[in-house]
């Protein structure tokens, strides 16, 4: 199958919906339209988990699906931080340092791999993948106002994930797709050299 036609596929489209939601995302923000807000976002939430079930489900594993996903997660997630300000500002100065936290957490190791590899990294740890889940609770509960904690348990998560995103930029000499974990990279750097 040529690589154009290997692209186009099902796992694909569904993390380019991800990304093209972000506009509806600033939309219902801008028109104090929360619950909307929400909705949306936890169906963007779905897609994240859809793309990667039917990637493995179909065999349609691409490195293009792998940037895709990571494109449309930074789209979210800055989406998620810029429109949390403009629909709830008193509950993020009240969160501010947990909220400083997760954005930093999510931003640094992109910028990191962008200053090392001229890219965009693509890694999925694990450690990542529980950050996100809770900070996605973290989130509907805190701004649906019906809890704080989770939203706290959240940023530690994420900074967990982010040292680990960092340390895989820093140990590594070219970008890698799909990485699990520090360990599944310092042990393949082990056996081959």
């Amino acid at each position: 199958m040529a690589s154009h036609q290997k692209n186009l596929n099902l796992p694909n489209l569904v993390s380019s919906i991800r990304i093209l939601v972000a506009p509806f995302l600033f939309i219902l923000a801008y028109r104090q339209q929360e619950n909307w807000f929400l909705i949306a976002l936890l169906f963007s939430v779905f897609t994240d988990v859809l793309d990667g079930f039917l990637a493995r489900t179909l065999n349609q594993i691409t490195e293009l699906g792998s940037r895709l996903d990571s494109w449309g997660d930074f789209t979210i997630y800055s989406t998620m931080a810029i429109c949390a300000w403009m629909l709830w500002p008193d509950i993020v100065m009240r969160e501010l340092v947990y909220f400083f936290i997760i954005v930093g957490s999510f931003s640094i190791p992109v910028v990191v791999g962008i200053i090392k590899f001229k890219s965009l990294t693509s890694y999925h740890t694990w450690s990542v993948k529980f950050a996100v889940a809770v900070t996605i609770l973290g989130y509907v509960l805190l701004f649906a106002d019906l809890a704080q904690w989770p939203f706290r348990l959240a940023a530690f998560a994420c900074l967990f994930a982010a040292l680990e995103e960092i340390m895989i930029t820093l140990v590594s000499k070219h970008p890698h797709v799909d990485v699990r974990s520090i360990w599944s990279v310092l042990n393949k750097k082990r056996s081959h050299g």
